[in-house]
């Protein structure tokens, strides 16, 4: 069975940047299982894993349009210590969900200046060309629950870009 729209995709996988070095992997965990067609994972891997089948070993390299997008200054943000509920547990690098008018975002803090932090809305992936080496392991048809929710359930199912 073809990899296609609507079907259920099981894969392990290691994700490296462009010196080489890991970023994320499935191996030894539980492997990503999404559905295909929906976007459920980001778009350059997605286009590289259609047609594919189960046992086929890919490597592909993913310039930022087709992954998390170009780094945008403009999701750079200067905020006041008064808007964090625990401003003394912030350090640079500390990560945590916000609402946008575009929806949940993962925000970085980049720096800290007195009362002022500094946070970045870019996903820590944003202006990276991502580098994956796959491995299909099972290709399967949705059923009519996940086709209607447009997503996999069940365990392993953490797909990137929700």
């Amino acid at each position: 069975m073809m990899i296609s729209k609507d079907k259920v995709v099981t894969i392990d996988y290691s994700l490296t940047d462009e010196e080489g070095e890991l970023i994320d992997s499935s191996v030894g965990e539980e492997p990503l299982i999404y559905l295909h067609g929906h976007h459920g994972i980001i778009p350059g891997l997605e286009q590289a894993l259609a047609g594919r089948r189960a046992g086929d070993k890919l490597q592909v390299s993913i310039p930022p349009e087709e992954g998390y997008g170009d780094w945008d200054e403009d999701l750079v943000e200067v905020v006041g210590v008064e808007d964090f509920d625990d401003p003394e547990e912030l350090e640079i690098g500390t990560q945590f969900e916000t609402m946008t008018e575009e929806g949940s975002r993962l925000a970085t803090v980049i720096d800290i200046e007195g009362d002022e932090i500094t946070v970045d809305l870019n996903h820590p992936l944003a202006g990276m060309t991502l580098n994956f080496d796959v491995t299909v392991l099972e290709v399967r048809d949705a059923n009519a629950e996940e086709l209607a929710h447009g997503h996999v359930h069940g365990h392993g199912t953490h797909g990137e870009g929700h």
